[in-house]
């Protein structure tokens, strides 16, 4: 039986969640706000049952709308997933990842997970000419693909696919198992400088879906990354996809030169 279908009673919102009619807060988002809250610090674990609308929106003397719009927000962030004949229920908290150049392995080990890898593909191949155009050599004639399912606490994150030019590490399935592609590289030698990265979306493959452990058809964050070391070699060129339930990007924005 997994978390989710977990037993748990359902949450107390009457006695948790304080409301303020004076605040400018509107009122459904001081409910979705400490809804967060709770399931962020563990007073609300994954599988927990918030009810239904008419329940919630009873205990807390709001309408069914707002407390709907509430509710809706939090599904809209992969923290709360409606269930027939159940309810409200939480569901695992997102995987939030900073944008810099790391490696998904080493953020995860940082965040304090457990990160785990299933080697799907480690050889190598001869480059076409496609391959040889995204990793900005020309004459490049073999390259290693990597393709690996990363995962964490026994659940499935991302598919990880990868091209770097061969001859720039040589590593066997458990180096892959047991460490993140930036570690060996920096452990051969490579000193990583720099790298471009795109952002998107698009929906799970049936293969994407098996994977993952996704319905075909759900929304799935995309990722691909050109990362050059420190002579402005191309290194690494990886897509990457991930399931938007569980993940996210964090960014940081400051404000230029007017």
């Amino acid at each position: 039986m997994s978390k989710l279908d977990a037993t748990f009673p359902a949450w107390d919102a009457g006695r948790e969640i304080v409301l303020d009619p004076g605040s400018p807060e509107p009122l459904y988002f001081q409910v979705s706000r400490q809804l967060h809250a709770a399931i962020e610090d563990g007073r609300l674990p994954a599988g927990a049952r918030l009810g239904n609308e008419v329940d919630l929106a009873a205990s807390l003397r709001l309408s069914r709308p707002t407390i709907r719009q509430a509710i809706q927000t939090l599904v809209n962030q992969g923290l709360l997933v409606r269930r027939r004949g159940v309810g409200t229920q939480v569901v695992r908290t997102k995987v939030a990842r900073p944008l810099r150049l790391s490696s998904l392995f080493d953020d995860l080990a940082g965040l304090g997970g457990k990160p785990e890898s299933a080697v799907l593909v480690n050889q190598v191949e001869e480059a076409g000419a496609e391959v040889a155009e995204l990793l900005e050599a020309p004459g490049l004639t073999h390259v290693r693909r990597l393709k690996r399912l990363r995962s964490t606490g026994g659940e499935p994150l991302a598919l990880m696919n990868n091209y770097l030019p061969d001859g720039v590490i040589d590593p066997g399935d458990d180096e892959l198992r047991e460490r993140g592609l930036y570690q060996l590289l920096r452990s051969a030698g490579v000193r990583l400088h720099a790298a471009e990265q795109n952002i998107g979306a698009r929906l799970a493959t049936e293969e994407d879906a098996e994977l993952l452990g996704e319905e075909p058809g759900a929304a799935l964050l995309t990722t691909q990354r050109t990362t050059y070391d420190d002579s402005g070699r191309v290194v690494e060129y990886g897509w990457h996809v991930y399931r938007a339930s569980r993940y996210t990007f964090n960014l940081s924005l400051t404000n230029g030169p007017q």
